[in-house]
């Protein structure tokens, strides 16, 4: 059998409140993403937008525990992966994160990629986007450049209406909506974006249209699309969670089910901005708010990304 490495690619998070600020520094110092001045400039002004929301980001770590689940979610996920993996050949499952450790780098070097005869590179965003997975994919291929250049990589670059997904989703969103009352409404939270990558021809959006659409037949709930943690002063996509939540109080809504459609694992946006922020947003309005739980690293969630690195082998004759 062919030793074929499995490197899942996420965000990564502060695992403790001393880690914030230089966390915030690294996301800021993508040029890829965010450019900050003349290039020159971006590593002095990063350094200083991270000093200055550093307090704020840790007081929402604090809330929920001291830093973030991130690394210890995808920790066991890939151990769980990798064991779901054993009867289809030779894997090594890790994962890399791309604005905090471990980096690619000491992800390849612990993996051994010199012995590897495949890599698979499985993003852990369903929906892409070159915020997430194309800096993410960019972040390992500079790497894999340097250390085994001649190793071919295969990616899993987008997976928003993969028929295990989906019904990973299905299930979640009918088991939390059981017990609420006729009437509630159904609000699918995603992480926002800059609306000039859409312009520009991001598919960021297009994909969590297709998961909405896919997830509806299957639930037949409809619900609507808005998007969370924006900062900063450009324009971003529209309409805001917090704004959404004050409309549909507006219109008399009193149960409010939140699916935070573009996170798998549990985080501060996840922990913090829905559990803490949105909840007590809702109830200043009037209203009650249930969340979907994560898929996390539940049974059914390792069977889907199984199935995900299972195809890409195939297609690549690798098993």
């Amino acid at each position: 059998m062919k030793r074929i490495g499995v490197v899942l690619l996420n965000l990564g998070g502060p695992g403790s409140l001393d880690e914030v600020e230089p966390f915030l520094l690294n996301l800021f110092s993508d040029r890829d993403i965010i450019r900050l001045g003349p290039p020159f400039m971006q590593k002095f002004i990063a350094r200083r937008i991270a000093a200055k929301r550093a307090p704020k980001s840790r007081e929402s770590y604090r809330l929920i525990g001291g830093g973030s689940p991130l690394n210890r979610i995808t920790s066991m996920l890939a151990r769980d992966l990798e064991k779901k993996l054993e009867d289809r050949g030779d894997f090594r499952v890790d994962m890399a994160m791309r604005y905090w450790q471990p980096r690619p780098a000491e992800t390849l070097e612990k993996m051994e990629v010199g012995r590897l005869e495949g890599l698979v590179a499985l993003t852990l965003y369903p929906h892409y986007s070159r915020a997430t997975t194309g800096s993410s994919l960019d972040d390992l291929r500079r790497e894999l450049g340097v250390m085994a250049p001649e190793l071919e990589l295969a990616v899993v670059r987008s997976w928003p209406d993969h028929p295990g997904y989906i019904r990973n989703l299905a299930e979640r969103v009918k088991r939390a909506a059981a017990p609420l009352a006729p009437g509630f409404s159904l609000i699918y939270s995603a992480h926002s974006l800059p609306q000039r990558f859409i312009a520009e021809g991001d598919p960021y959006v297009d994909d969590l249209k297709k998961t909405i659409a896919v997830l509806e037949a299957q639930t037949g709930i409809r619900g609507e699309l808005c998007y969370q943690s924006r900062s900063g002063p450009v324009r971003w996509l529209a309409p805001s969670t917090p704004d959404l939540l004050t409309t549909l109080a507006a219109a008399g809504t009193r149960d409010v089910l939140i699916l935070p459609i573009s996170f798998v694992s549990d985080h501060v946006e996840t922990l913090y901005e829905i559990d803490i922020l949105y909840r007590d947003q809702a109830r200043a309005l009037g209203m009650s708010l249930t969340r979907v739980e994560s898929l996390n690293d539940a049974p059914d969630f390792v069977d889907t990304l199984a199935d995900l690195v299972n195809s890409v082998c195939v297609n690549k004759g690798w098993i």
